[in-house]
C-alpha cells in the first residue's frame, strides 16, 4: 500500500472511532438529561391532572417508530421544563439555563451548545404554533428527530432502570 493511502486509511479509521466514541458519549449525556428531566414528570402529572396515559408517551419517547400525538405530552414537557427554569417569561427556551442544565448532566460546552442550538432551530421552525402545549410537543418531536439522526437517542430501558434505582 502506498504511504499516502495508508495515511488516508489511518485518518478515516481514527475519524470513525472518534465519531463512534462521541456518539456513545452523547448518548450517555442524553440518558442523563432524560433521567434528570424526567424527575419532574410525576409532579407535573399531578399538577396538571394528567392521567396514566401520559406515562405511555414518556416510556416510548425515544422510540423512533412511536408517534407523539398527545397535546397533554406537550403540556407535561412544558411543565417539566419550567421546573428547571428552562423556559423564559415569553415561553421560549432560556438558552443560558438550558446550556447549564446540559452541562450539569455531563455535556461539555460544545455539546451543550449543540443541544441548545438544535432546540432553538426546532423552536424557530414551530414559532407559528399559537397553543403553547402543541408548540412544545412539536418542538419536542423535532428535537427527537435530530437526536435520532445523530444516533444519540438513549435506551428507554436504561433510563427507566436508572430512575427506578433512584427511588
Amino acid at each position: 500500500m502506498v504511504p499516502k493511502a495508508r495515511w488516508r486509511l489511518f485518518a478515516v479509521v481514527v475519524f470513525i472511532v472518534y465519531q463512534a466514541q462521541r456518539a456513545t458519549a452523547s448518548q450517555e449525556v442524553m440518558k442523563k438529561l432524560t433521567t434528570g428531566f424526567g424527575k419532574a414528570l410525576e409532579e407535573c402529572k399531578k399538577e396538571l391532572g394528567l392521567g396514566e396515559h401520559i406515562m405511555n408517551d414518556f416510556y416510548n419517547y425515544w422510540r423512533e417508530d412511536y408517534e407523539l400525538l398527545n397535546r397533554d405530552t406537550g403540556c407535561a414537557i412544558m411543565c417539566m421544563a419550567s421546573k428547571f427554569d428552562l423556559i423564559s417569561d415569553d415561553m421560549n427556551l432560556h438558552h443560558k439555563n438550558a446550556h447549564e442544565f446540559a452541562k450539569t448532566h455531563g455535556a461539555d460546552d460544545n455539546l451543550a451548545k449543540q443541544l441548545v442550538d438544535m432546540l432553538h432551530e426546532c423552536e424557530k421552525a414551530h414559532s407559528n404554533v399559537s397553543d403553547n402545549c402543541s408548540k412544545t410537543l412539536e418542538i419536542s418531536k423535532c428535537f427527537r428527530r435530530k437526536i435520532h439522526d445523530l444516533k444519540w437517542a438513549p435506551s428507554m430501558e436504561e433510563i427507566l432502570e436508572e430512575l427506578m434505582t433512584e427511588v
